[in-house]
């Protein structure tokens, strides 16, 4: 924001503490109505015909404004990303303990990608890891969304689910 002398105008629309406007002025009769109320002279909207300026506290807007950025970044949700690893050939028990896990991190609001690593020949059955990641969507579909169906990249299958939001829970 442009601030007291280093506004450029030579008049400026001028708004009072208040809010009320008070026409267009010039530039220094704004920056002495500034001075009198013993406050700052702000340029609001300088793009404006003529450009808009403010008498207003500038050091007390800006703690306003960092104070509200700062609530906002507390509110702020930040999604962390678990993986799961699977193999092709996986037994059942494994299969439960890695679906166990895949598990408590959507209920704890992460998501997951599963993944599938195939190694040696197990790569000519791809089919065989797709209905494993197929196996696991399903196991989880009253916690997770799916957001990516099995895909293939390089040597491994990637499948991410995401957890149901609470919004949708209650549909």
């Amino acid at each position: 924001m442009i601030v007291n002398e280093k506004i450029r105008a030579r008049e400026v629309r001028l708004i009072s503490v208040g809010g009320e406007q008070l026409g267009v002025k010039s530039k220094s009769e704004a920056l002495r109505l500034a001075e009198q109320a013993n406050l700052d002279l702000v340029l609001v909207s300088p793009n404006a015909k003529p450009p808009v300026a403010r008498i207003m506290d500038y050091g007390k807007y800006r703690f306003e404004l960092q104070k509200k950025d700062r609530e906002s970044r507390k509110k702020q949700k930040t999604v962390s990303v678990k993986e799961v690893r699977l193999s092709p050939t996986i037994e059942q028990n494994d299969f439960d303990t890695k679906l166990k896990n895949a598990r408590k991190f959507l209920t704890k609001g992460s998501k997951v990608k599963v993944s599938i690593r195939f190694r040696g020949r197990a790569i000519t059955h791809k089919e065989i890891g797709r209905d494993v990641l197929e196996k696991m969507a399903h196991a989880t579909t009253d916690v997770a969304t799916v957001i990516q169906h099995p895909k293939m990249d390089g040597r491994s299958m990637f499948l991410m689910l995401a957890p149901i939001s609470d919004n949708k829970k209650n549909k």
